[in-house]
């Protein structure tokens, strides 16, 4: 079972500084393949980014801010504001507004709580971040790249961590989860922990397109046959993978990790599932290309013990409190907020 290992909170600001730095929604995917006159003449009477689209509690979010935070989030699903049809946009923008709004509740909440230390982790939040990027060029082009100057940042910064320190002091260190909670849930969800079975192996890859000619194959499989003989004479599989195998796995000596049914392409996973540890296969050709494959471990289907998943509960279960007392918080902080949509 996979557990969320981060608290998601609804503040924008945190995806628009991290997500710019480190390179969901809920807008339809059609919206991706869907590119319409009307959305780009739309695009190009946009108003002015300063104008102000709503005020919450006094304090303005501008034009600026929803259009920047919007290509933020359609940027993770490789997509443009352009390219949304008009009332695709319309739903896109006012879900961005309605997270914005709710991440400055959070951070005027925020602000209420005394943080002396706060400048300080400004600094070395914003220090990690140019230390990202090889020159000082790059990181102006990244900030260039989200609408960003140096100010801004900074902004964006200080109420990431005032509503993340927030959330911590008044929220997550008031959650508490039991064992008896984890072994409920453990007892409760038992397919979530069956794992099926599962191999890890090694393989070396003389890559051809799929589309490419008679000539170009024999000659990638006779490559691959030819270190197949090498292999079997006694030459170390991982040396030879290191320095023949096209695959970007080659760095790794030709490891793949673990890797379950329907993981890999089908004539692929069918060799590597028959093999016992520590064979090696014939020449497998997929539409990448001729694989020889290495099983290095097998482990069997199994149900994960609980000793070994109490703690990945426990965090899933206080995550998911602290979420719903989040979305509970600013129930409250809505209704006693002044917000005004222009």
């Amino acid at each position: 079972m996979k557990f969320p290992t981060s608290l998601a909170t609804s503040a924008l600001c945190t995806m628009l500084a991290a997500t710019m730095l480190q390179g969901g929604s809920a807008f339809g995917a059609e919206a991706k393949e869907t590119q319409s006159a009307p959305a780009k003449q739309e695009s190009t009477a946009r108003k002015s980014p300063n104008d102000i689209v709503v005020k919450v509690n006094g304090e303005a979010i501008t034009r600026g801010e929803v259009d920047r935070a919007m290509k933020v989030l359609l940027s993770q699903r490789q997509m443009s504001i352009d390219q949304l049809p008009p009332e695709v946009r319309t739903q896109a923008e006012d879900a961005t507004v309605e997270q914005l709004i709710s991440a400055e509740l959070l951070y005027q909440a925020g602000k209420k709580v005394e943080d002396k230390g706060i400048d300080k982790q400004v600094e070395e939040k914003i220090a990690q971040s140019r230390a990202k990027f090889a020159k000082p060029e790059e990181f102006a082009a990244a900030l260039k790249s989200a609408d960003l100057d140096e100010a801004e940042l900074r902004t964006l910064t200080l109420k990431d961590l005032v509503i993340n320190n927030y959330i911590e002091k008044e929220i997550a260190t008031k959650v508490t989860i039991t064992d008896a909670d984890t072994k409920k849930f453990y007892d409760d969800n038992q397919d979530k922990f069956k794992q099926s079975e599962s191999v890890r192996a090694s393989h070396i890859l003389c890559g051809v397109d799929d589309k490419a000619g008679p000539e170009a194959k024999q000659k990638a499989r006779e490559k691959a046959e030819a270190l197949l003989k090498k292999i079997k004479a006694g030459e170390d599989f991982a040396s030879l993978a290191k320095s023949d195998s096209t695959c970007p796995s080659s760095k790794q000596g030709g490891d793949l990790g673990f890797f379950g049914h329907g993981q890999m392409v089908k004539p692929f996973e069918d060799a590597a599932f028959a093999l016992k540890p520590g064979e090696v296969s014939g020449v497998v050709e997929t539409q990448f290309g001729y694989h020889i494959i290495k099983l290095t471990e097998k482990k069997a289907a199994e149900t994960l013990k609980y000793e070994d998943v109490k703690d990945k509960i426990s965090e899933y279960l206080k995550n998911q409190k602290i979420q719903k007392d989040i979305e509970s918080l600013l129930k409250d902080l809505r209704g006693k907020a002044k917000i005004e949509k222009i």
